[in-house]
Order: structure tokens, then C-alpha cells, then sequence
């Protein structure tokens, strides 16, 4: 941005300030002040004279901000040069226009903050009246600032309030932005400290083109002393202070496309070393750490060939980039805006043209219409005597479907029958299916009950006889029941006593199982017993042997004198007795 452009802005706002009614127009009087006061801060020889001639006419009216803005160019703006205190003038122009738009009371900032902020509004705002700042631009400052803050940037809090802000605007003046960092809505959690600090940051980067700051120490050139400075780096010269508050600069270290930075051995007790060559001097400067060293190096590097490329500060460069990037996209948004204009006439042309084929196909529809009402007179007629037959056909075809719902009703009754009979025949197939494994159950019978099952098979056999037999006497005539029922009665006893028979073998079964169990027991008894004597005789059988012929080989000879057997025979007879001990082992 040149700098009759920022100087405009801040003027602007001045102006705005002393139009009282809000009519675009200011006083003479209030104009000569305004300008004095311009041509005071920005070191400029005030005419008061040229005022008066330049707006030289017969009414002592008032002064429109086109009519002041050629006076303005030509006896100020033309004349202004970057040797003055931007800061002044920017006080000065804020003094005129806060008092009016600004109400203190509401914000949870100072005044040094809002003017800061207002500074800032004025970098960041767009180059047209009146002066706005737009969405991005909004969001790229409370960025600056929250990170500046040392917080983390809330993206849903901001979409939150971009939305309100669509809703009714996109974009804010000065004073609404002022009343938006004043307000805390994007500072929650931060104390006012913080948000001041925050805020003077964020100044010192946009509007004072500090790029860094910090202390370290700094070599004298004559008493070659180490001393702790408070270096400020901007585009094109480094400044370094007793302290931080820039009450007493101590010098400037002018940058230009020639200078270099090096690294520097440590030495003198000195660490983290740096040297930096300007045209005029080599300044040796320590770093607190070689993080902080690194930085400052990669910071004057990077001014340095900014100042070779002779292009502007970082945060500027991004600027212009943002609103060439805006611009571009309003070109292309005002171009889609003409060729929807262009579509939206076609569509016009159009919408005639379909408005003139409408016109003929409605006399096309009369003319049809006419022809269909001669044929639905035709068609009426018959429809009359079709409804005629319909009507008979109805009449036939409610006595079918009163005999097909009859038929339906009892095919219903039958299926339901089916239905049942096929439950029970699978019930009856559970049963079956039961039965069966209750015999193959019992065919599991030790041997020792083969002949008690086989004599129960044989009275079940009979049993069942009897009960054929009944159920062929219970189907005979009533004529032969009566003959047959003293037969019935009989088969009955012989029943009883076969029933009785098959109880006294059940219980005979159930003695020969006790026994069974009992001789079970009692063999398992003995062989408990037998495997310990196997094992007792295994044990001592080393101490018994038979008297045989003695061996004519060499005896062996103990401490009690000769022994009854040889060493060979002491050899086979400890191997025999241990493969008994082992074979006994293994049978329990």
C-alpha cells in the first residue's frame, strides 16, 4: 500500500468525525483546523492562505469530502514525505474521531488498545469508502491475536459468529471491531493483561514492522565490553534499546541487500555467537540459546533478501496477495453475474418463444376439444348400454363369489384339520422317536442279565399276545362280546399273574445287578491286594533264594567271609529283581 493510501485512511476517519449531522459536508473553519493540524504532524509548511483561495466562492458553506479531497492532494499529500512520526499523525487523526463513535465504558480494553486496534483496522480495511474490514481479514487478525495470546484458535466459535455476522453483514468498521476484541468474545480465559500484550504484539508486527524482538548481548566496538541490549528487527534495520519500553536507543544496524550474517565460534566465555556485516560495521552478538540464535540468524537472512528481491515485509506481501486474491475472485464472481444475465435474457427470449407455441396449442386444444365433445357424446352412448351389461355381470359374478367364499370357508376347515392331523403325526413320530431310544437303552444289559432279559422278552411277547387278542375280542359284535367276556376275564387273571411274574424277574434283576456290584467290588478288592504282595514280594524277593549247587567260579568275599554267591550271579540277580520292580511299577 503506498503511502498516500494509508495517510487517506486515517484522514477519513478525522473527516467523518467532525461531519456532526452526518451530511457529508464540514465546516471551513473546522477543515482549516484539521489541516493545520496535518501539516503540524507531518512536518509540511502550512499555508492558511491557499485554504481560503482554493475554496474561494460567494457562500460560506460547508465543505464536501470531494470537494476537500484535490485541496488535500495538492497542498498536502504531494508535499508529505516519510520523515515524520506515523505514530503522531495516527494519534492525532484517533483523538478527532473516537470521542464520537466510541463508547469506553463497554470495553474491557484501554484506550492505548483501541488504538492499536483501530491502527490495525485501517492496515487490514479495504482501499474504498467507507472504510470496512472484511470477513477473511477479520479472521486472519483474531488469528494473529490469539496466537499472539498464546491460545489455541476455536474454528467453530469463529464459523459461529461468521454466521451471525452473514446474516446481517459481512463486514465491520473500525469501531465494531474495536467493540469485538473489546467485548472478550474471542479472548474467554485470558485475563486483561494478556489480551493487552496481545494486542500491542500484533501492532508491533502489522503497523511497526517489527519482525522480531528480544534481548541478547551485543560486543562494544571500542571498549570491546558485553553489554545486554533490546534488539528490534524490521524490514531494512535493527535497532537495539537499554530496555524493552525503547526509552534510550542506543544505535542501528542498517540492512541492505550486502549484508550477511555468520556463524561465530564460542569465545571469551561467550556462547551462541553470531556475527552480522553491514556496509558500515561487523556487529558480534550473543544469543541466550542456540534456538534463539538460529531464529535471529534465519530472521536477518530472511530481511536481507527481501531487501535484494526489493520486495516488502512478510506480513504486507501476504496482505496485497489477499486482496489481489479477492479481487480476482470478485472479477470472476462479476463475470458469472453477466453471463447469468446473458442466460437469464435467453431464457426470456425463450420463455416468449414457448409463450407463442402455448398461444397455438391452446387454439389446437379448442379445435380438439370440439371433436372430443362429439366423441364423448358417442361414447356416453355406449358406455349406457356397457353399463347395462356391466351391471348383469355384476349380478352373475357377486352369486360366484358368494359360492366361492362358501367353498372357501369350508377349504379352510379342511386345511385346518390337515393341519392338525399333521401335529399329531408328528407328535406321534416324537413318541416313536422316544421309544426307540428307550430300547436301544435297554439292549445295553451286562451279561450276566442275558437270561433274566430274555425270559422278560418272552413274557412281554406273551403279554402282548393277550393284549392282541383282547383288542380283536373288544372289536367282535356286541353278539360275540357277551360270549367272549368270561374269556376276557380269564386272559385278564393270566394277565395279573404274568404282570406278577414280570415284577418278581425285575426284582430277581435287580438282586443279580446288587450281586454283581458286590463281586465288582470285591474283585477289585482282591486286585488291590495282589498288586501289593506283587510289589512286597518284588522288594524282598533280593533276600530269598533257593539252595542251589554253588557256581565253581570265584567267590566274592565280604568282611564276614566268603558269600553264598559269585559276583556274576550278584550281577543277574540284582538286573532280575530290578526289571520285576519295574514291571510291577508299570501294573499299578
Amino acid at each position: 500500500m503506498a503511502l498516500r493510501d494509508e495517510l487517506l485512511k486515517s484522514i477519513w476517519h478525522a473527516f467523518t468525525a467532525l461531519d456532526v449531522d452526518k451530511s457529508g459536508k464540514v465546516s471551513k473553519s473546522q477543515l482549516k483546523v484539521l489541516s493545520h493540524n496535518l501539516c503540524t504532524v507531518m512536518n509540511i509548511p502550512h499555508d492558511p492562505v491557499a485554504l481560503e483561495e482554493h475554496f474561494k466562492d460567494d457562500d460560506e458553506g460547508p465543505v464536501s469530502n470531494q470537494g476537500y479531497m484535490p485541496y488535500l492532494n495538492k497542498f498536502i499529500l504531494d508535499k508529505v514525505k516519510d520523515n515524520f512520526n506515523r505514530q503522531d499523525f495516527n494519534k492525532m487523526c484517533w483523538t478527532l474521531s473516537y470521542r464520537k463513535n466510541l463508547e469506553q465504558n463497554e470495553l474491557k480494553i484501554c484506550n492505548d488498545d483501541a488504538f492499536k486496534i483501530w491502527c490495525i483496522f485501517n492496515f487490514l480495511s479495504e482501499d474504498r469508502y467507507p472504510l470496512i474490514i472484511v470477513t477473511e481479514e477479520i479472521e486472519y487478525f483474531l488469528r494473529k491475536l490469539t496466537e499472539a495470546m498464546g491460545g489455541s484458535w476455536v474454528e467453530e466459535r469463529f464459523e459461529d459468529y461468521k454466521l451471525q455476522l452473514n446474516s446481517k453483514q459481512q463486514c465491520l468498521n473500525a469501531w465494531e471491531l474495536i467493540s469485538l476484541v473489546g467485548s472478550g468474545q474471542f479472548s474467554k480465559g485470558m485475563d486483561l493483561q494478556t489480551l493487552s500484550m496481545g494486542i500491542g504484539e500484533v501492532y508491533q508486527e502489522l503497523i511497526l514492522d517489527v519482525l522480531k524482538q528480544g534481548y541478547m548481548m551485543k560486543k562494544g566496538h571500542k571498549r570491546k565490553n558485553w553489554t545486554e541490549r533490546w534488539f528490534v528487527l524490521k524490514p531494512n534495520t535493527i535497532s537495539y534499546y537499554v530496555g524493552e519500553d525503547l526509552a534510550e536507543k542506543k544505535g542501528d544496524i542498517l540492512l541492505d541487500g550486502n549484508c550477511s550474517v555468520e556463524h561465530l565460534q564460542d569465545k571469551e566465555g561467550k556462547k551462541c555467537l553470531f556475527l552480522i556485516k553491514s556496509s558500515q560495521k561487523s556487529f558480534e552478538i550473543s544469543a541466550s540459546d542456540k534456538k534463539k540464535k538460529q531464529e535471529w540468524i534465519q530472521a536477518v537472512q530472511t530481511c536481507v533478501t527481501l531487501l535484494r528481491q526489493g520486495r516488502p515485509a512478510p506480513h504486507r506481501e501476504a496482505r496485497q496477495k489477499r486482496r489481489e486474491l479477492r479481487l480476482k475472485q470478485q472479477a470472476e464472481q462479476e463475470e458469472l453475474e453477466l453471463r447469468m444475465r446473458e442466460l437469464q435474457t435467453a431464457n426470456e427470449a425463450k420463455q416468449h418463444e414457448l409463450e407463442n407455441m402455448r398461444k397455438a396449442l391452446e387454439e389446437a386444444a379448442a379445435n380438439a376439444a370440439e371433436e372430443e365433445t362429439r366423441r364423448l357424446q358417442t361414447q356416453t352412448e355406449l358406455q349406457d348400454r356397457y353399463r347395462r351389461d356391466l351391471e348383469r355381470e355384476k349380478l352373475v359374478r357377486q352369486q360366484i363369489e358368494k359360492n366361492l367364499a362358501e367353498k372357501s370357508t369350508e377349504l379352510e376347515q379342511y386345511l385346518q384339520r390337515v393341519h392338525e392331523l399333521e401335529d399329531m403325526y408328528g407328535q406321534l413320530e416324537h413318541a416313536l422317536e422316544d421309544e426307540r431310544r428307550a430300547r436301544q437303552d435297554e439292549e445295553t444289559i451286562r451279561k450276566l442279565q442275558t437270561r433274566l432279559l430274555e425270559e422278560e422278552a418272552k413274557k412281554r411277547a406273551e403279554l402282548e399276545q393277550i393284549h392282541l387278542q383282547q383288542k380283536q375280542a373288544i372289536s367282535v359284535t356286541v353278539a360275540e362280546k357277551e360270549e367272549l367276556e368270561k374269556e376276557r376275564l380269564a386272559k385278564e387273571s393270566a394277565l395279573q399273574a404274568a404282570m406278577k411274574q414280570l415284577e418278581q424277574l425285575e426284582l430277581e434283576r435287580q438282586g443279580a445287578l446288587e450281586q454283581y456290584e458286590t463281586v465288582k467290588k470285591k474283585l477289585e478288592t482282591a486286585t488291590n491286594n495282589t498288586k501289593t504282595w506283587k510289589h512286597k514280594v518284588a522288594e524282598h524277593e533280593g533276600l530269598l533264594r533257593l539252595i542251589q549247587p554253588g557256581a565253581k567260579g570265584q567267590q566274592k568275599i565280604t568282611n564276614w567271609g566268603p558269600a553264598a554267591f559269585s559276583e556274576a550271579e550278584l550281577s543277574l540277580r540284582e538286573k532280575q529283581w530290578q526289571e520285576m520292580k519295574n514291571q510291577a511299577t508299570q501294573a499299578q
